[in-house]
């Protein structure tokens, strides 16, 4: 019962730890945030086995967290406002070509983000080319141009 305790304890850790730390943490990763990934997940992995490395109490821990994900995932797709505190919503950073810099500095995006996504998702060159930008719920941004 203590690995299913201690799963649980640490699958709601993290989600909230993650939570917190914004959309943008995870989707474009640099080198200093893997590091610190690879570290999270060993300082979790002692946490959830404590002093048993059995093959059991792996499997145990396992099964937890696999269960508490499936069962989240379930009542995300029952209730949408469970679903928007876990994962927030899709934000508008740019309308019209026009920064929204306090929804920006929010979620600690900055200019140089947005100008790559609409150079990788739509070759554009300048903000003024850019009719809406989103910060959608995975931490991507979507770019709509501006007709032309």
């Amino acid at each position: 019962m203590e690995s299913v305790l201690r799963g649980a304890a640490i699958y709601v850790f993290l989600l909230v730890i993650m939570r917190i730390s914004g959309k943008r943490s995870f989707a474009e990763i640099t080198t200093f945030d893997f590091v610190l990934l690879l570290v999270i997940g060993e300082t979790t992995q002692q946490a959830l086995l404590g002093e048993d490395f059995s093959l059991t109490n792996a499997f145990i821990v396992i099964a937890t967290l696999v269960g508490i994900d499936i069962a989240l995932s379930l009542w995300k797709q029952r209730s949408k406002s469970f679903a928007r505190l876990l994962e927030g919503r899709p934000l508008v950073l740019v309308a019209d070509g026009e920064l929204l810099k306090d929804r920006m500095d929010e979620v600690r995006v900055d200019v140089d983000d947005i100008l790559a996504a609409g150079r990788e998702l739509q070759g554009l060159e300048r903000l003024d080319q850019i009719k809406y930008a989103v910060l959608e719920r995975n931490g991507g941004i979507s770019i709509i141009p501006r007709e032309r």
